[in-house]
């Protein structure tokens, strides 16, 4: 029998894995919106796509690369695979509107979501795909009548090195300081001899590379991908990333792991039917007392 204090251990670490993934995704969208002010609707797919590469390449590998070392081979390739769909994306559907109104690059967003859903649904033939067997996934430390997997272990470094990597990135290296100058003064960038749409290219690429990171992640933890994931956790890590304060990228980290907590603990107490709604509800009321997330800043226009 589960005691109180193990109960909240147990959901406080499925809590992390799963705010893990919405956190690795939320950045693409805080990073994108940050310097071009586009609500990327594509991202979520993009993710699944990652998923479905990831998933791919191991199984044709797995034969000769079992375990951890296939794995990682499978997610360089679908970190690879993402980054060039999130380039592709961003040079045929959102260069061409960088000028355009806002609408236009909004609904540009969606008509890409769109092509890349029904891609993959097509190539899968609307089935699901499964993860090779293999890796354990039981084993690991245990306290009392909780167990934290080396799996699970594993998944939540993975993705905070990625974080902090990341962090380092934007804040030390000259690219990351472009990336800065960019989302406050585009015009002011052109002036100073800053290539913008080189920078902002990148910026789709790392972005993309993390969502396939965190879509790598969950089909090893789940043991399947199917091609409507990525609507559901792109809702999600878009809402992590405005909970946070959209376009911060702290702010994006903190809203997925926030998220992540509430549906586990949600699931604990309400079940797994209302989780949503236990975690939503909380978002919404944190939204009332902070409208602009947790870590935003209010816009200051320029006249």
């Amino acid at each position: 029998m589960f005691t109180f204090w193990e109960i909240v251990l147990q959901q406080f670490i499925n809590g992390l894995v799963l705010g893990s993934f919405y956190a690795l995704v939320a950045l693409g969208y805080s990073m994108v919106y940050g310097i071009i002010k586009l609500l990327n609707f594509a991202h979520g797919d993009i993710y699944m796509a990652g998923a479905f590469t990831c998933l791919s390449v191991y199984s044709l590998i797995s034969g000769y690369m079992p375990g951890w070392l296939g794995i990682s081979l499978a997610m360089l390739a679908a970190i690879l695979a993402s980054a060039i769909l999130g380039y592709i994306a961003q040079r045929v559907a959102y260069r061409p509107l960088l000028s355009a109104p806002r609408l236009s690059l909004l609904i540009s967003a969606i008509g890409v979501s769109l092509v890349i859903y029904n891609a993959v649904m097509v190539m899968t033939n609307s089935k699901a795909m499964f993860f090779p067997g293999g890796i354990n996934k039981s084993t690991g430390i245990s306290y009392g009548h909780v167990t934290i997997t080396y799996m699970q272990i594993s998944l939540l470094a993975a993705a905070f090195a990625a974080m902090a990597a990341l962090t380092v990135f934007i804040s030390r290296t000259k690219l990351g300081k472009a990336m800065r100058a960019i989302a406050i003064d585009t015009d002011a960038c052109y002036l100073m001899g800053i290539n913008v749409n080189a920078v902002i290219s990148f910026t789709f690429m790392l972005g993309s590379g993390l969502a396939a990171v965190a879509g790598g992640m969950y089909c090893v933890y789940y043991g399947n991908v199917q091609y409507s994931m990525g609507y559901l956790v792109g809702i999600k890590a878009f809402t992590s990333s405005v909970i946070g304060g959209i376009g911060s990228i702290p702010g994006a980290m903190l809203g997925g792991l926030l998220l992540g907590l509430l549906e586990a603990f949600g699931t604990q107490m309400l079940g797994s039917s209302w989780k949503d709604v236990f975690a939503f509800s909380l978002l919404i009321l944190i939204l009332a007392f902070k409208p602009n997330g947790l870590l935003g800043k209010p816009e200051v226009a320029r006249m």
